[in-house]
């Protein structure tokens, strides 16, 4: 999901929100193994799941750690941005190289984590596209030396 703001639209309720759970700490479980769990029949978590998958409350994606498949540099990079914000944020984010962008409150108005193949692919990154970007007034780039922890099974509420 690439907006913060709730969607109306979609209401969890306690079934949906246990395969949510089941899917964040297993994203291969079978349709039947979690219809088991939350007492659903496999055709409806199918159907539901598909319905999650539409409506961009979940995404189910292998999640990797980029040192292990080719990308060795990672980092956060803090943007100032004079004016509006929001066409930077969708700038950044349409670059392939962008995993997570956020409007922030705080010193900086933007951050993007971004996943580089190296240092130069970094340097270029924030050189040609990031540093260029009409109302980026600057930069502090938090490069990632260790990543300690990447989980995404914080359940629902």
């Amino acid at each position: 999901m690439t907006e913060s703001t709730p969607r109306d639209a979609v209401r969890l309720d306690q079934v949906s929100k246990q395969i949510i759970e089941h899917l964040q700490e297993d994203g291969r479980q079978s349709y039947a193994a979690i219809g088991r769990a939350v007492g659903l029949s496999e055709a409806a978590v199918r159907q539901r799941v598909q319905r999650l998958l539409d409506a961009d409350v979940m995404q189910i994606v292998a999640v990797t750690d980029p040192l292990q498949v080719g990308f060795r540099r990672q980092a956060m990079i803090g943007i100032s941005v004079d004016g509006d914000i929001t066409p930077v944020g969708d700038a950044l984010a349409a670059l392939p190289e962008v995993s997570y962008v956020v409007t922030t409150a705080g010193s900086f108005d933007i951050l993007a984590e971004v996943v580089c193949e190296d240092d130069d692919d970094l340097l270029s990154l924030l050189t040609d596209r990031v540093r260029s970007l009409p109302g980026v007034r600057g930069t502090e780039t938090f490069v990632y030396l260790k990543l300690n922890k990447q989980h995404y099974n914080w359940g629902t509420r």
